[in-house]
């Protein structure tokens, strides 16, 4: 990812981190990403989970969701499994996760934003959650090991990537053999062109940044993936939609 957009990201995640501590909603602008106002029930945000998956949960980690869908509820998370979650904010995933896994599995959630770790560290404590680690880096350089986990999901992160070759480079690195893919993202259809992308939403939004679906499932299979799925959920724009995306590596 570009430096001045990298930082852009950064900014506008620390701002929402910052302002759901404070309880003062995420602070975004809603033009760009529907993480608050009306459209969060429907588009983005806690309004992707059911209320039986949001029982239970920390009241910060359920507001601090900003994602454009639930990948816990696609991909089939089994008892002892190692899980990773790309872009992890405010930990719902990460904490939903732990509850499949169960104690004898792991989950890490990787964000590059020391105001959504230390709200997901949080989250986690008051989750009473002991099978989980927050790790600060980058989804383009992954700081775990080859083949060491099972799982990794997303939600509406890889969107904000300018080097998305590189992100599907790590997810298959990372992945052990056999292991899956499953992310939500926002997804365009092949007939927008990246000016027309552009046109719909800002990077940080997760709109301008978005692949169209061949680009998606060339760029993992490029990386080794089999088995590519793209599942168009709802939409969010013209032409743009929330997407489930399965993989596997061999």
């Amino acid at each position: 990812m570009s430096t001045n957009l990298r930082e852009e990201v950064r900014e506008r995640y620390a701002e929402a981190a910052l302002g759901l501590a404070e309880g003062q909603g995420c602070g975004c602008d809603c033009e760009s990403i529907g993480c608050c106002g009306d459209e969060a029930t429907t588009l983005f945000g806690k309004g992707l989970y059911a209320a039986d998956q949001r029982s239970g949960l920390p009241e910060g980690a359920v507001t601090a969701s900003l994602g454009c869908g639930n990948p816990v509820a696609v991909s089939k998370l089994h008892e002892g499994e190692t899980v990773l979650d790309l872009g992890s904010g405010g930990g719902i995933d990460v904490l939903l996760s732990a509850r499949r896994v169960g104690p004898s599995g792991t989950v890490y959630g990787l964000d590059m934003t020391d105001e959504m770790l230390a709200l997901a560290q949080r989250n986690a404590a008051k989750a009473h959650a002991t099978n989980v680690h927050f790790l600060k880096g980058l989804i383009e350089a992954i700081p775990l090991p080859a083949e060491s986990v099972d799982v990794v999901i997303s939600n509406c992160v890889v969107n904000l990537s300018t080097d998305k070759r590189a992100v599907y480079s790590e997810i298959q690195r990372v992945l052990r053999p056999g292991g899956r893919v499953g992310i939500t993202d926002i997804v365009a259809e092949d007939r927008l062109s990246p000016e027309d992308r552009a046109e719909r939403g800002s990077h940080v939004g997760c709109i301008a940044g978005a692949l169209c679906e061949k680009e998606y499932r060339d760029g993992l299979s490029g990386a080794g993936l089999v088995d590519v799925e793209i599942e168009l959920t709802h939409r969010v724009a013209d032409g743009m939609h929330g997407a489930i995306v399965r993989a596997r590596k061999p």
